[in-house]
């Protein structure tokens, strides 16, 4: 899939966000989210860190480097989404939109070798760089749905339901025994926004068993 689709399409949902959580107000910054033990403040906090993430690897790969998204880990990544879930609405939304203008920047200003390069996330895994934007449109997406502001699978962009249908697929058949990866008949059934909301753990239809999500 081009690039430019993908880029295309994330900084529609970004615009989408900015748009959502300028009608936020500060009772409802801290009110909970759908993800357990997370307030709207942590979702928020969350997507202004993981744009600066990307910002940083894009940085690194441009300088030949194989950058680390958060360094410092999952443990790092943890605390500077707490330290800053308690902020302001004003401080909370101030980040969130000036980490997409700085990450949308990243990609305009990224150099073929940037493109070309690998960056490491927080589990460890080395990913192609290429492969960011669509990561990152996963990101704004399902926090999105987890804002719990009347976004849910019913809303998704066609293209990237089709693009994460087919890796989630995959994903639910390297987790079964050999011989059980066809996903079973009451999720073939259903429409394919839904089976995905599925296999992310956002829904939960009759009939299925819960999904492992992300």
């Amino acid at each position: 899939m081009d690039l430019d689709d993908q880029v295309a399409g994330c900084a529609a949902s970004h615009q989408l966000l900015l748009t959502v959580i300028d009608e936020l107000t500060e009772t409802q910054c801290h009110e909970p989210s759908l993800l357990v033990d997370w307030s709207r403040g942590h979702v928020l906090s969350h997507l202004a860190r993981n744009a600066m993430s990307h910002v940083h690897l894009l940085d690194c790969a441009q300088r030949g480097e194989t950058g680390e998204q958060y360094p410092g880990g999952y443990k790092a990544r943890n605390a500077g989404i707490n330290d800053h879930a308690n902020d302001t609405r004003d401080e909370l939304v101030k980040a969130v939109r000036s980490s997409i203008y700085a990450l949308e920047g990243a990609w305009a200003g990224a150099s073929a070798q940037a493109w070309a390069g690998s960056g490491q996330q927080a589990t460890g895994a080395v990913i192609p760089m290429h492969d960011i934007v669509f990561l990152r449109w996963r990101e704004v997406v399902i926090h999105l749905t987890d804002l719990d502001v009347g976004y849910d699978y019913g809303s998704w962009p066609e293209l990237y339901v089709r693009m994460e249908l087919g890796r989630q697929v995959q994903v639910w058949a390297s987790r079964k025994p050999m011989g059980l990866t066809i996903l079973p008949p009451e999720a073939l059934a259903l429409a394919p926004a839904l089976r995905l909301a599925w296999l992310v753990g956002r829904a939960h239809p009759d009939g299925l068993p819960q999904s492992p999500g992300l």
